[in-house]
This record gives structure tokens, sequence and C-alpha cells, in this order.
């Protein structure tokens, strides 16, 4: 038995589709899962015991590309080693994302009603909104009836991958950082300001716990500009390491403070002390799965509003978390 699964294109998204994954093989013990996925989400995936190959997705997010997807779909129905998949499970809500499970004709094909998809899938499933508020229960749902405690994420990361990260980015292996995580892809209104880091930066680094940062080329500005406000309390990594040496860095972080971002999510997949700071999006919808885990959140009358800008333009939901708020939770995670 085989089975495909066509993943989100988000990290955080994709982490918590593990769940999903592990009832998978928890009902199917045999079976082999397959994901389709972009190239960059390979080594996030790779940490997944559940996963146990990827079919890179080349299409980027958003791109239609319908004959793109047809020639991909019928190279998997027709290749003599993915010919056998018996369930594919569509997690994005899109067209277009059900188009390769069609055209590889695999038999069963399981998602929830979206766009008219009524042809594409053929095991539509009726999202029920109130019994499952949480992302992660929505995708994990489509394995069956949800069992009273779902799996956790969880993503694999030794001592020697670890170090392997360190050296190659030129880092101590002694100390046990304090790592910050500033970026969010998804827009501002996810963002903690950098002001904010850098003193928070101030509060908290020490020789046995320096602060580290870490993002993509994306973050690279705002990397910079924590290091400038901070005066150099934290060491900024935004840019420099790839994900796989981003999970290994965050693996043995002390403690780690992001975004609601995907980051934040690999963070709580690692089981690492975290402090998640929440603005337009909501603690409630996609809340890191961790019990490692600490949200902090104004919960204003005005979000989650869930937009990218804010859109009354003054940004309190995360310009009112003081520093001295987040430095109170770093330092009672440390102690326990």
């Amino acid at each position: 038995m085989k089975i495909l699964v066509v993943a989100p294109s988000w990290i955080g998204d994709t982490i918590l589709a593990q769940p999903l994954l592990a009832l998978l093989k928890r009902n199917h013990p045999a079976a082999r899962i397959e994901v389709l996925a972009p190239d960059w989400s390979a080594p996030l995936l790779a940490r997944m015991a559940e996963v146990d190959a990827v079919v890179v997705n080349p299409f980027r997010h958003g791109e239609f590309a319908f004959w793109a997807r047809r020639t991909l779909g019928r190279r998997l129905g027709g290749n003599a080693a993915s010919a056998d998949y018996s369930h594919a499970y569509v997690l994005p809500n899109s067209w277009k994302s059900a188009l390769v499970p069609f055209f590889a004709g695999i038999p069963r094909r399981i998602g929830y009603r979206g766009e008219a998809r009524y042809l594409l899938l053929n095991d539509l499933r009726r999202l029920d909104v109130g019994a499952h508020p949480q992302l992660v229960q929505r995708y994990a749902a489509l394995a069956g009836p949800l069992p009273a405690t779902l799996p956790q994420p969880h993503l694999s990361s030794t001592m020697e991958q670890q170090q392997a990260a360190r050296r190659a980015l030129s880092l101590p292996l002694d100390v046990a950082p304090i790592i910050f995580c500033p970026g969010a892809e998804y827009g501002p209104a996810k963002r903690w300001p950098a002001r904010h880091f850098a003193e928070l930066a101030r509060r908290v680094a020490s020789a046995d716990f320096p602060v580290w940062l870490i993002g993509s080329d994306k973050d690279v500005a705002v990397g910079e500009e924590i290091v400038r406000l901070s005066d150099g309390a934290a060491l900024d990594l935004c840019g420099r390491s790839t994900l796989e040496q981003a999970i290994d860095l965050l693996a043995s972080a002390r403690c780690v403070v992001s975004n609601d971002s995907g980051l934040m999510h690999v963070a709580a997949a690692l089981g690492r002390p975290l402090v998640a700071l929440y603005g337009s999006s909501s603690p409630t919808y996609t809340p890191p799965l961790s019990p490692r885990a600490t949200i902090v959140s104004r919960s204003l009358s005005c979000s989650p509003c869930f937009k990218r800008e804010c859109p009354l333009g003054h940004f309190d939901c995360l310009d009112g978390i003081a520093p001295q708020q987040v430095a109170t939770r770093i330092a009672a995670q440390l102690a326990n």
C-alpha cells in the first residue's frame, strides 16, 4: 500500500500536517507514505519518521501550470514504482492542488470540499469548523475520527548533526544559545518590532546564553537592524543557514523566542522551551504543539485579523508586548 500526501506550501503548515502522517502510519503500519512537496521542504520532511520519500512539487506557491501538473501526474501514474498508490490526501484547499493525484489516476483521492473539486477528488469531506477549530485537527481528521490525543509533531536532530551545523557556521560548540526567530514570511502584522527584539537581546544575552538570530534571506534586513539596535548583543545568522542547519541550531537552543512563523513550529516540534509571540494570527487556530511552549498574546478586540498589514495602522497587538514581559517568560523557561 502506498499513500501520496499533497503537502501545504508553508513550513508551519507542513509541521502541522505531521500528526496526519502519524495517524496514517498508525492505521496502515505497512504503508509507504510519500509526500508531494516543494524541494525546499525536503530537509524538513526528512526529519519526520513517517515520511518514506519526497516527490518534488516544482510549482511555485500560487502557480497554476495546468499542463505541467498534468504531465507530473501522468508521470507518477505511469511510473511502475509509483503506479500502486492507493490513496491520495490533498491538504491544500485549492483546485489546482488536486490535479496531480487526479491525473496520476490514484483510486481514492481525499480532501475537503473547496473550489469545486467534485471531479478531481472522489472522497470529499465536509469541514466541521466547530468540532475542529485547529488546523492540525482539520488535517488529522482526513485520516478518520480523531483520537482523544493527537500525536505531537516531532523532528529528529542528533548531537552529531547539531555540532556539524555549528562547525559549518563557525559557531562555538559549548554554549546553549537563546535563539530569536524575528521573521514571519506572511507579513509585518506577524512580526514583533526589531527594537523590541534588540532590547530583549540586551536583557538576556550572556556568555553562557548568547543570543543568536535565525531566519531566511528575507530576514537579513531585520537581523541587521536588531544587531545595530542591540549594540551587538545578538549574533545575526539570518540568511546564513540552510533550513537543515536551522533545524539543528534550534534543536540545541536553551530557549527560543519566535513570532508565529514556520520556525516557531519547528522549535515546537523539536521540543525546545519556546516563547511564541502572536499578533494578527490566532494561537487557537495554529498554536505551537508542544507542552514546553508558552504563548504571549494581547488578545485585543481587533485581533486576530489575519491581515498581512495592520488594517488600523498601529500594530498594537505586537507593539504592546513589552520586552520585559518576554524576558520574564524566558526566565521562567530557563528555571524549568
